[in-house]
C-alpha cells in the first residue's frame, strides 16, 4: 500500500517521535512525509489545522488524525502485516500497558513539569507533584518489562518500544534538567533495557532525532527558525 500522508511532527515531541519509530521500525517511511508548521505551532494557531492544537498530526487523503496513540493504531491497521502490536491478546495486552505507562505517567507528567520552566515564576510544589508521579511510572515500568530483549520480550521491536524510547530519553535527558536523578539508574530491568534498546538502529535514530531538536532548543537554533517562519508568515498574509 502507498499514501502520500503528512505526520505533523517535532524532533523533540516524544508524542511524534513514538510515532516517527513506529514508522522506521514498520519500514514504511516512503509513504510518510514530515513537517512541522512552525509558525501556526509556536504562535498557538494549530488549531487552525486540528481542534487540539498539538502534536502529532497526521494528515491523510481521508482527513486529519490527531493524537500520537490514536495515529500508532492506524498505522498499525493501515499495514496489519507489518503491525507492531504482538500477536496474540495477552500480548497485546502487555504492549498496551507499557504504551500507557510511557505516555500517561512518563512523557505526560515529566512535559507538564517542564512547562514550569517556561513562566516567570517556577511552582516548585507543580514541579516536585508531577516528578513524583514519573517516579512513581518507572518503579510500575520496572515490574511490566521484559527481563531481557525488547520490551514485551523476544527481539523483535513492537509499539511498547516505539513509545518508551522517547519516554526513557525524557527520564535521561530531561529529568535532571528540573532537578530530579535519571530514575532508570539502579532499576535492573530498566536500565538494562535502556542500554539495550540504544543500539537498537530505529531507536538510535530517534535519540539523534531528539537530540538534535534538544541541541537547537537550548542553542537558540530554534528560536531563530521560528523567528523566520513567523516572519514569513505575516509577509504572506499582507
Amino acid at each position: 500500500m502507498c499514501v502520500a500522508m503528512i505526520l505533523y511532527s517535532g524532533d523533540l515531541s516524544p508524542y511524534s517521535a513514538k510515532v516517527r519509530m513506529q514508522i522506521y521500525a514498520m519500514d514504511v517511511t516512503d509513504d510518510f512525509s514530515f513537517e512541522l508548521p512552525l509558525a501556526q505551532f509556536f504562535s498557538g494557531r494549530l488549531k487552525e489545522v486540528s481542534p487540539i492544537g498539538r502534536i502529532p498530526i497526521l494528515k491523510t487523503n481521508e482527513g486529519l488524525i490527531p493524537e500520537s496513540e490514536v495515529i500508532a493504531e492506524y498505522i498499525d491497521e493501515l499495514y496489519p502485516e507489518r503491525s507492531l502490536l504482538g500477536s496474540t491478546p495477552m500480548e497485546r495486552a502487555n504492549i498496551r500497558v507499557l504504551c500507557r505507562i510511557a505516555d500517561i505517567y512518563l512523557m505526560d507528567n515529566i512535559f507538564l513539569a517542564l512547562g514550569q520552566m517556561r513562566v516567570p515564576e517556577p511552582n516548585q510544589a507543580i514541579i516536585e507533584l508531577l516528578t513524583a508521579q514519573a517516579l512513581r511510572g518507572v518503579t510500575a515500568l520496572e515490574e511490566h518489562l521484559s527481563e531481557g530483549g525488547c520490551a514485551a520480550g523476544g527481539d523483535y521491536l513492537t509499539r511498547a518500544d516505539c513509545a518508551l524510547v522517547p519516554a526513557l530519553y525524557m527520564c535521561d535527558r530531561t529529568l535532571p534538567r528540573l532537578g530530579v536523578a535519571n530514575p532508570v539508574l539502579g532499576l535492573t530491568k530498566t536500565e538494562g533495557y535502556w542500554a539495550r534498546i540504544q543500539q537498537n538502529e530505529h531507536a538510535a535514530r530517534i535519540i539523534a532525532e531528539m537530540d538534535r531538536g534538544l541541541k537547537a532548543r537550548l542553542d537558540g537554533t530554534e528560536q531563530q527558525r521560528v523567528k523566520e517562519a513567523m516572519e514569513a508568515a505575516a509577509l504572506t498574509e499582507r
